[in-house]
């Protein structure tokens, strides 16, 4: 009984240990390159992986590159070519960071929550510190983050033809999403 007793604690303590990381395998990033010349360069992933800390605000996202789904299968395969982004050989891209001013975020209270997020952010190869504003929305047990921002292809050496054509923009719209 004592046994018993004893191993319901350590598992219920474990819990209570790990519930400080929230982790999801469905989180979404989309971007929108679109030009004048072509509305097309849009794409999606919805099997992106995510973690978030809410003790330490440490939160991290991986895409594997292959899975943003384009409507016109034609750009899906050059975004994945060599002159692009090259998912052979650069088969995933990745943020890890923090929460800058965790301390406006009450976990444990209904809200929503304006915040600054700062970290690498990896692409291509390239790693770069990139600064974002996010927002928190805590519903109950549930925690959505999200956040809009733009990069500049060139910093992570992606600079194929279309780019130079006008018909990718050389500055992008990214969109993160994640339900925790």
């Amino acid at each position: 009984m004592k046994k018993t007793i004893l191993s319901l604690a350590l598992v219920l303590a474990t819990g209570l240990l790990f519930a400080q990381k929230k982790t999801t395998t469905s989180a979404v990033i989309s971007f929108d390159a679109t030009t004048a010349l072509d509305a097309l360069p849009k794409a999606e992933n919805k099997t992106v992986i995510a973690s978030l800390d809410t003790k330490t605000g440490k939160l991290a996202f991986e895409a594997t590159i292959k899975n943003f789904a384009f409507s016109n299968p034609r750009i899906q395969e050059h975004f994945n070519n060599k002159g692009w982004m090259d998912s052979d050989n650069f088969p995933t891209a990745g943020f890890a960071g923090t929460i800058s001013d965790l301390s406006a975020v009450k976990f444990a209270k209904n809200g929503v929550y304006m915040v600054t997020v700062k970290g690498d952010l990896t692409l291509h190869g390239v790693t770069k510190t990139i600064e974002a504003p996010a927002t928190i929305t805590v519903d109950g047990t549930s925690i959505k983050a999200a956040s809009v921002f733009g990069i500049k292809l060139a910093d992570y050496g992606v600079d194929g033809a279309a780019i130079g054509a006008g018909k990718v923009s050389k500055e992008p719209t990214i969109t993160v999403s994640a339900g925790f």
